[in-house]
């Protein structure tokens, strides 16, 4: 018999419609409602906790670091042979990524979601959630850290990314592939990491924006960010790293005063290099102390700043894996 704890949250897997409006209400339903209808086998055992019943955009990184509380709770108690979290998918990518460097289980963690309410026609909610916890009994996943189980396939949160805004295939990552597949409930992993993370919050979590570059941009973004005290600042620049020539001032201005920057890329594959010397490129950013965010998205490299700072590591390094 296997054990799986399973945590609730709300999002689309568990609304249903407002009769008032005939829109969709984010986590009405508790996942309790939810689980029965999930067709589980009854090899596994499940205990469900509804810790929170929220839209996937009202979570917060305090609730993420309470529902880690939570885990930590419950396995102090008893033995559990792995994790579900059901949550939105507006966040899911961020929330994944966030319990993934906080956590240092050997057990798996699985987020899903769905794109479709329970109540619909065509839903994903039951089978995301049968298959999430179906991968989190699966030997193949232990020390994997925290995945991802969506329209029966696994990610890993370091990569994936909601792809679509309506479809089932709602996530993917984009030249990373996904880890293995769940077919009529076996779970077959493919591949794994080569290596694991893990920061402990040794203070509280700081305040980092993201800030996207397009053509003609300034700094005037920057310097509102400077002014609300921001701690760090993300990037999302185009092709290999460059910013707009107009935005280096302000961005030197970050650096003199302490602020950690980083330098990212809009696009889908491939990493920050520098390929180029003229002003804006990521060349010029990297000489006046900017650092390279790599091939992490924008979303998943605010994640690891904060963690990273929160934990006193080592920033100069910190997007070297």
């Amino acid at each position: 018999m296997k054990k799986i704890l399973m945590i609730a949250t709300g999002g689309t897997i568990a609304s249903d419609k407002n009769e008032k409006s005939g829109k969709l209400a984010s986590g009405v339903l508790t996942g309790e409602d939810i689980i029965e209808y999930c067709d589980v086998p009854v090899s596994i055992q499940v205990k469900v906790d509804s810790i929170f019943q929220k839209a996937s955009m009202h979570l917060n990184f305090s609730d993420l670091i309470k529902i880690k509380e939570k885990l930590d709770e419950y396995l102090n108690k008893e033995a559990y042979d792995g994790i579900v979290i059901t949550q939105g998918t507006d966040t899911l990518e961020e929330a994944s990524y966030f319990m993934h460097l906080i956590s240092n289980y050997r057990i798996p963690i699985v987020f899903t979601g769905s794109q479709r309410s329970p109540k619909e026609v065509g839903t994903d909610s039951f089978i995301n959630i049968k298959n999430a916890i179906l991968a989190a009994c699966s030997e193949d996943l232990k020390d994997v850290g925290v995945t991802v189980v969506f329209n029966e396939r696994i990610f890993h949160s370091r990569y994936v990314r909601k792809e679509h805004a309506s479809n089932i295939q709602g996530f993917n990552a984009f030249g990373y592939g996904y880890l293995g597949i769940i077919d009529n409930d076996t779970v077959r992993v493919f591949q794994k990491p080569t290596y694991r993370e893990y920061f402990e919050l040794k203070n509280e979590l700081p305040s980092v924006d993201i800030i996207k570059v397009y053509m003609e941009a300034d700094g005037k973004y920057i310097h509102a960010a400077i002014e609300s005290g921001v701690d760090g600042l993300v990037l999302e620049g185009v092709g290999r790293g460059q910013v707009a020539k107009e935005m280096m001032p302000a961005i030197k201005e970050c650096i003199r005063k302490g602020i950690k920057v980083v330098i990212t890329t809009s696009a889908v594959e491939g990493e920050v290099y520098p390929t180029y010397d003229y002003e804006g490129s990521t060349y010029d950013l990297m000489e006046n102390g900017v650092l390279l965010g790599r091939d992490y998205d924008s979303k998943k490299a605010r994640i690891k700043l904060l963690v990273g700072i929160a934990n006193n590591a080592e920033l100069d390094h910190l997007f070297d894996i």
